[in-house]
């Protein structure tokens, strides 16, 4: 039963969002540049009972895919900008994200 709680609230903010967008392209975004997502999840963890711990090494995580999320972002906005096909960019979106993870855990090594 909780888990179908879980989804209908969520389902019900995608929903909220996507709406504004339709309407407020640039409001829509704006919101939806929330870490609507991130803050589910941790609100959702917690209230199983999560520990605080573990909720933390979550944020963290979310935090380090941040800069990788942002070229995702940079590139499915290059490529429609340039009239690519939207599934194109999104492909090119998730590659670059993929290669920005893997470079960003190389570099990190390095200086560790």
């Amino acid at each position: 039963m909780f888990l179908v709680v879980k989804i209908i609230v969520s389902a019900v903010i995608i929903a909220v969002v996507t709406e504004i967008a339709r309407r407020f392209p640039t409001y829509g975004g704006i919101i939806a540049a929330l870490p609507l997502v991130s803050l589910l999840s941790i609100f959702w963890l917690y209230v199983q009972g999560t520990e605080k711990a573990e909720l933390s090494k979550f944020a963290l995580g979310v935090l380090w895919g941040f800069p990788a999320t942002a070229v995702l972002l940079l590139i499915v906005f290059l490529s429609l900008k340039y009239s690519l096909n939207l599934f194109v960019g999104l492909g090119l979106g998730v590659s670059g994200w993929m290669i920005f993870l893997v470079l960003q855990e190389k570099i990190v090594r390095g200086w560790i």
